[in-house]
């Protein structure tokens, strides 16, 4: 978190784990060189007691705070501020990660998106953004601008569709969808977890990034002329949500629900979802994907047992709403095809719209990834081809012209 000392909000009594931090291969000296020295615990005592900040704690000792930006906007105050910053931070190192993974520059990022489930604005515009720029501010992604998608749990699959369109376009050819951890999520089943004997088990800041890049003729790919989608009169009905999603993009592309060699829905860790009543949500996404391909004739009535293990995945994700929702397959997926062991994936983003208040309605998009169909010539037609063909179109217009005369 000490990277983000800049901002004037997080306070800290002691950086003496600032050389660690330094030391991680993905932090670079511009970076590491923002972190500020710290300040004497009794100041600190003093913002959290009298100034109304949050404290941080390690081990339950009070180390530092966030502090509230304005005096009287609860949209600046230092509960929302803390929310936010843990956002950016975690998105922060996510990027960092998966440009060092993909192998890129730091320069080669041209735009960012994030699709995190928090807001950051003040009393005038609360959810006005950015937290994709002030995240690549971060990261030293100098050549990026961007901007902030929000859909609840579906925005991560709305925030790749909306990438994947934008590098196919040729408006960026560099894109990076990234999501950092919501702090509301942590410990929210605690109570139930408790009540069976088991410890806090939602402890984790989840967090994500995807780097989307011009077509290089090796790596997976996204179809999007198969793209799925709960519109507005899909309604809210099990079987309509799954057809929307699953069915309808397949049907477009003349394929069967066993096509496709594994579905990723939303992969929360049943470890922890079952204690809390909520059962094993991945597995129930497959049995309603297998109960569709049975009415549709692909799939016998027998097999519906083993359609989660031949075409689904054992949820791992932590509960961290937009997380888990369909991509943190995606990594996975792209060394499961290029080594061969899938041939496609379909990656499935729902999203409880109704939490906003907004609507009643429910939302979903999905699309699928496949193996590379080859790289795509975008160089054009070159200036002397289109004289050839202008030329060659004269000279027929010419003859036929002659034709008639005689």
């Amino acid at each position: 978190m000490g990277f983000l000392r800049r901002q004037g909000n997080l306070v800290f009594s002691d950086i003496g784990t600032k050389g660690q931090f330094a030391a991680n291969p993905i932090i670079t000296e511009d970076i590491s060189s923002q972190i500020e020295d710290g300040v004497e615990l009794s100041e600190i005592e003093g913002y959290v007691n009298d100034e109304h900040a949050e404290g941080l704690y390690f081990n339950h000792e009070l180390v530092g705070c966030v502090k509230r930006a304005h005096d009287i906007d609860q949209n600046l105050s230092a509960h929302v501020m803390h929310e936010n910053l843990m956002s950016k931070a975690t998105s922060v190192l996510a990027l960092l990660y998966a440009v060092r993974n993909a192998g890129i520059e730091k320069a080669d990022v041209e735009y960012v998106i994030d699709c995190a489930e928090e807001a950051c604005g003040d009393m005038n515009q609360r959810g006005g953004g950015n937290f994709a720029k002030a995240a690549a501010e971060v990261a030293g992604l100098v050549s990026a601008s961007g901007s902030d998608a929000r859909g609840f749990c579906a925005a991560p699959t709305h925030a790749l569709i909306e990438a994947a369109a934008l590098v196919k376009s040729g408006a960026y050819k560099c894109v990076a969808v990234t999501a950092g951890g919501c702090t509301a999520k942590l410990g929210m089943n605690g109570k139930d977890h408790i009540k069976k004997g088991l410890p806090i088990l939602e402890d984790c800041l989840g967090g994500f990034c995807v780097i989307l890049a011009e077509n290089d003729g090796v790596n997976p790919e996204i179809d999007l002329s198969m793209l799925g989608r709960h519109s507005v009169g899909t309604g809210s009905a099990p079987q309509n949500v799954i057809g929307s999603l699953v069915a309808d993009p397949l049907d477009r592309a003349g394929m069967k629900i066993t096509d496709i060699d594994k579905f990723s829905p939303e992969m929360q860790n049943p470890d922890i979802t079952k204690p809390a009543g909520a059962g094993d949500v991945p597995l129930a996404n497959y049995k309603m994907i297998a109960a569709l391909a049975v009415k549709r004739g692909e799939l016998d009535r027998k097999e519906i047992g083993e359609f989660p293990a031949k075409h689904g995945l054992t949820g791992w994700a932590p509960t961290q709403g937009h997380i888990p929702s369909g991509v943190p397959y995606v990594g996975v997926a792209r060394e499961d095809i290029l080594e061969g062991k899938i041939k496609n994936a379909m990656i499935i983003g729902k999203g409880s719209l109704f939490l906003g208040r907004m609507t009643n309605l429910f939302d979903g998009v999905s699309f699928v990834i496949q193996a590379n169909t080859g790289a795509e010539d975008n160089s054009g037609v070159s200036e002397e081809e289109v004289k050839g063909l202008i030329a060659k179109a004269m000279k027929d217009f010419a003859a036929s012209l002659m034709a008639t005369e005689e």
